[in-house]
């Protein structure tokens, strides 16, 4: 999809994912093998991959009181023009991450495709844009995936839900799917308004059925980082983690106007490890849009098919804002 792009966006002045194993979700697994030459931190009894960082901090999920967010229902006059500085998603927009996943010591390649689209589907009462991604493990397809995001009136970005498709040898497995609104999910934020190092961990969602009940915060602020479209200053980083595993902890680096940058690692030495940085980012033109699209669209019907008891009650999604 990435040869339909009509710019690549890629140098900034200063300097924006997973299912537990991708960049664009909160984690399932972890990180890889640093693609560029960067500092090593300790935390605690683990090592964060990182840049040159003004402020960091540990992270302890004990430390997080609510398991879930207070959703400001009524607060979302505007909720699919999502421009948070950190996270902003225009239709058409798409990055590219590449990496290795390493697990029980072997290094194999991973390659994620994120593209925000021109669509939108009502959840939980709000309308929220839909996003469309293809994890890529050593060439092969191995999770496709459309999630939900609405942007409330404070400019916090909300996840409301996601359909996960699994896959091995190219058949279809398995889809863990949430809704907010539905089997007593919650919408969850995936990005505050303003992050800042301090602020109290917060829940990314919360799907009890397929037991999602992840989590982010703020760990270093002005971060320097380089990835292969870019270097950017004042870098921000999160970390995330599942409360059903909370040593398989994974780093996400946003730059200001871009979002995920990289993807790094700062979990127990003996989990799945993964880390990405951001190769590709631009707009696609309007044919490979509408590839995506359609790409999008089979994807929810099957989702209808598979997983009525989550979508039954959904009306399917529509074409613009």
């Amino acid at each position: 999809m990435s040869s339909g792009r009509e710019s690549a966006m890629t140098k900034r002045p200063a300097a924006h994912t997973a299912g537990r194993r991708l960049a664009t979700r909160p984690p399932r697994s972890g990180g890889a093998l640093a693609l560029v030459p960067v500092l090593l931190i300790a935390v605690g009894c683990s090592t964060v991959q990182t840049g040159t960082p003004q402020g960091s901090a540990s992270v302890d999920a004990s430390a997080s009181p609510p398991l879930t967010e207070e959703f400001p229902r009524g607060s979302f006059d505007d909720p699919t023009a999502i421009d948070n500085r950190w996270l902003p998603l225009t239709p058409g927009t798409q990055w590219v991450w590449d990496g290795e996943t390493v697990v029980d010591g072997e290094a194999v390649p991973h390659r994620i495709v994120l593209t925000i689209t021109d669509m939108t589907k009502v959840i939980d009462g709000v309308k929220s844009v839909v996003a469309y991604d293809e994890d890529y493990s050593d060439g092969e397809l191995v999770e496709a995936e459309i999630f939900f995001l609405a942007q409330d009136n404070d400019g916090n970005v909300w996840r409301m839900g996601e359909y996960p498709e699994e896959y091995e040898a190219g058949e279809f497995v398995d889809a863990p799917t949430w809704l907010a609104g539905t089997q007593d999910a919650l919408a969850g934020i995936w990005m505050t308004a303003d992050p800042r190092l301090g602020d109290r961990s917060y829940a990314q969602g919360w799907g009890p059925e397929v037991g999602w009940a992840d989590r982010g915060q703020v760990v270093q602020v002005g971060v320097e980082n380089c990835v292969e479209v870019g270097c950017y200053e004042d870098v921000l980083v999160i970390e995330e983690w599942a409360l059903d595993d909370p040593t398989a902890r994974q780093l996400k680096f946003y730059a200001a106007g871009v979002g995920n940058i990289r993807v790094g690692w700062s979990g127990s030495a003996d989990q799945e490890q993964e880390m990405l940085e951001l190769v590709e980012f631009g707009q696609l033109s309007a044919d490979a849009l509408a590839d995506v699209r359609a790409a999008a669209l089979a994807l929810e019907d099957h989702a209808y098919e598979v997983r009525p008891e989550v979508f039954g009650d959904t009306e399917p999604m529509q074409i613009g804002s």
